[in-house]
Order: structure tokens, then sequence, then C-alpha cells
């Protein structure tokens, strides 16, 4: 089973993860890192590599982080750049949590990645856009 990694700043990571786990249930094979003010990108890397020494890693590693170009996104990017079985994916969010924790035992880390991005697109919705859209559908099938 891939290894997962959530790092964010702030204490987000550690609070997607238990949302996440209210609707999937527990979660094994992941790690939640940390971003606190007064840490730096050393204290990051360390982080980082006590996860993955302490996850299975075997199928690999799936980084999911906040931001693209912040400091948990560049850390994880170090590590990454140097492995093949290892991505990261920026702009976490439970949708995408959710079925990469559900597609990760059949999936491999580039499937899981394209599957994270997918769903993460998926699940960003306008109330309001999604009503015109169903209003505009059901006219077209009266026609």
């Amino acid at each position: 089973m891939i290894a997962i990694i959530l790092g964010t700043h702030g204490k987000f990571s550690e609070e997607i993860l238990k949302s996440t786990e209210m609707i999937l249930g527990e979660q094994e094979n992941v790690s939640t890192i940390t971003f606190l003010p007064g840490e730096g990108a050393d204290d990051l890397m360390k982080n980082y590599e006590e996860a993955i020494k302490s996850l299975q890693c075997e199928d690999g590693v799936l980084f999911m982080v906040d931001l693209f170009g912040g400091s948990p996104f560049n850390a994880a990017s170090r590590i990454v750049a140097k492995e093949e079985n290892m991505d990261v994916i920026t702009g976490i969010n439970i949708p995408m949590l959710l079925e990469v924790f559900s597609s990760r035992e059949d999936s491999t880390v580039d499937e899981l990645a394209q599957i994270a991005l997918s769903t993460g697109h998926i699940g960003i919705k306008s109330l309001k856009e999604t009503l015109k859209e169903s209003l505009k559908n059901s006219s077209e099938e009266e026609l």
C-alpha cells in the first residue's frame, strides 16, 4: 500500500486527516507533518525523513501538501526529485483525500497522483454554477 505523507502549514494536515477519517475510518500507512511558526526548511526535511522511515514505503510515497511553492512543498520536492516512486500533489482537500485513500491499494504512485488531481478539481464547485448547469440540462432534456 502506497504511503501517504500530508504536509501543511500549521496543523491543517492533522485536522484534514481527522476529518477524512470521520468519513472513511482510521487510515494506515499515513503520516502528518506540520510546519509551525519558528520552524524552517531543515525541520521539515528532518520530519519528512523520519516519516519515511516510520512508514512502509516499498510501494511508493505520495506527498500531499497545501500550497505549490510553499515550504512543505519545497521540502517534499527535494526528496521526490531524488526518488523514482514518489510524487507531490498540491491543493489537498477532503474529496481528494477520500479518493486517494480509497484507491491506493490497487494503484501505482503515478495513477494515485492522477486520481488526486482529477478528484481535487471535481470537488471544487460553485452552488450557483451547479444549479445553472442543472437547469440548462433539464431544459435540453425537455426538447
